[in-house]
């Protein structure tokens, strides 16, 4: 199977052998060994997004005998291991994907009428990992528990994993407060048990 390992705080580098992995296209820095790639399609967002928002997100196989180092613009990049179990992920959040892992995109809702924004979430599932962009900094890993739910800014959120259940919270005067008034529809809510990582800027 092939493996991602992190080379630094914002380029990971993919090992295959005889075997492939799944990333965003034109992510691929450099490459050493032979190593073939092609488009897989319109990617895990198929042709939803691009209907919806005018944007697709294009991923690339990259298959052969080598190592492939990935990288979008001096973002920070996350490898996230899952073990049978289902990750929601922000799509445009995705780099890479390795392993035995099944992918279905659901369309969450706007994020403002203003900005016609869609907000996409792949669940991720089986036995793998998923490399992960964040802006501005590391990922942010926020706790979940029945006692105290999370509402997170959805231009902020990254991923989320446990048993969580999301809603959206429609009360967002709090952005009129500190000057983000621009038309954001909502928040996200989540409650139950599990973890939240988020970036530092907004999307």
């Amino acid at each position: 199977m092939a493996q991602l390992y992190q080379t630094s705080s914002k380029v990971i580098e993919a090992h295959v052998n005889n075997t492939s992995i799944r990333a965003l296209s034109g992510s691929m820095i450099a490459y050493e060994g032979t190593i073939s790639f092609k488009s897989a399609g319109s990617g895990i967002v198929a042709g939803l997004k691009q209907r919806a928002t005018g944007e697709a997100l294009s991923l690339m196989e990259c298959q052969g005998v080598g190592r492939v180092l990935l990288a979008v613009n001096a973002q920070h990049v996350t490898i996230i291991d899952v073990n049978n179990e289902q990750l929601k992920v922000e799509s445009r959040q995705l780099l890479a994907l390795a392993g035995n892992l099944q992918t279905n995109v659901t369309f969450a809702g706007l994020r403002g009428a203003s900005s016609g924004q869609g907000l996409f979430t792949t669940v991720v599932s089986g036995q793998g990992q998923v490399a992960l962009l964040s802006a501005g900094g590391p990922l942010i890993h926020l706790e979940v528990s029945p006692q105290y739910p999370l509402v997170v800014d959805p231009d902020a959120f990254v991923c989320a994993k446990g048993n969580l259940q999301q809603s959206f919270v429609t009360d967002v005067s709090w952005r009129t407060a500190v000057g983000q008034g621009s038309g954001e529809a909502f928040s996200l809510r989540w409650e139950g048990s599990g973890l939240v990582s988020i970036q530092p800027a907004e999307r």
